[in-house]
């Protein structure tokens, strides 16, 4: 395939870049890394590769149960293996959250009012804990400043019953087929984020990532201990690490050490070789 020299950047996210091309569009992940919603000046390489790599693995696994927005693989070679070429989704004004577990700030909330979105939990939960079954805790899509969480009967309001409906039925569903299937290899999903859209048929199509160290909270099985913040395979060793660096969580963030670049690398790879099977080999 042959590449329009006018392909355009059209955004720029903290972590992924959006390209135009024809009438596709390119969704490319960068190397960045952000928490507290700024980005790092401290890449982590490699990392938007093995993002786009699981995603696209998740992707095909999900093809019978929810349409998804991708087309292939043939990027430009600058974006060789970190890209995916899309097709064009209006995007819906919800980030879809599934939980199975009570952590970061469906914590917090419910340590304050005793549900999530407005979802009634039982009393005594701890952090860490198991859920009764999995929930749907949306989240408004924030341009600035941070999401706020946002009820089922907000989503109603916002997107119309019947969209709603299907957004809780598919983000649910692929939480569980993601999460039986991390859990028969050692990895428990507390958490996962989806992003759902239009495609010009109308049809209800997953876009951006799924499933992902990113997007999800993924945890050892085997170290799993409710009442205590869990080992996690993704960007809570940043978390943890930026706790103690006396940064006020505001622009701009501090550098990473490279032995929390490595350890996070480190956490990434572990998580994608339990979920796929396949080794990972970092390239830059």
């Amino acid at each position: 395939m042959s590449y329009d020299v006018a392909m355009k950047r059209i955004y720029s996210g903290k972590v992924r870049d959006l390209y135009s091309d024809g009438d596709d569009i390119l969704l490319v992940a960068s190397d960045r890394i952000s928490i507290y919603d700024v980005v790092l000046p401290t890449p982590v390489p490699g990392k938007g590769a093995l993002l786009t790599q699981l995603s696209l693995w998740w992707f095909r696994r999900f093809g019978e149960l929810v349409p998804n927005h991708v087309l292939s693989e043939d990027v430009p070679a600058e974006f060789a293996g970190r890209a995916i070429r899309c097709r064009p989704l209006k995007m819906v004004g919800v980030e879809c959250i599934a939980r199975g577990y009570l952590a970061g700030l469906g914590l917090q909330e419910y340590r304050k009012n005793g549900t999530v979105s407005g979802v009634r939990l039982p009393p005594g939960l701890v952090e860490g804990s198991k859920l009764p079954e999995p929930i749907f805790t949306p989240t408004t899509k924030a341009t600035e400043g941070h999401d706020e969480f946002m009820t089922f009967d907000d989503v109603v309001n916002q997107e119309g019953r019947e969209t709603a409906e299907r957004l809780r039925e598919l983000t649910l569903a692929v939480y569980r087929r993601g999460a039986e299937h991390a859990a028969a290899n050692g990895i428990i999903v507390a958490d996962t984020k989806l992003e759902f859209g239009w495609d010009d048929a109308g049809v209800l199509t997953l876009g951006d990532e799924v499933l992902t160290s990113d997007s999800s909270r993924f945890w050892p099985a085997e170290q799993w201990e409710p009442g205590r913040p869990q080992l996690a395979f993704d960007k809570q060793v940043v978390r943890d690490w930026a706790a103690t660096a006396g940064w006020d969580k505001t622009p701009p963030g501090p550098e990473l050490p490279p032995e929390v670049v490595a350890t996070t690398q480190a956490r990434y790879v572990e998580a994608y070789e339990r979920i796929t099977g396949d080794t990972w080999r970092w390239s830059e």
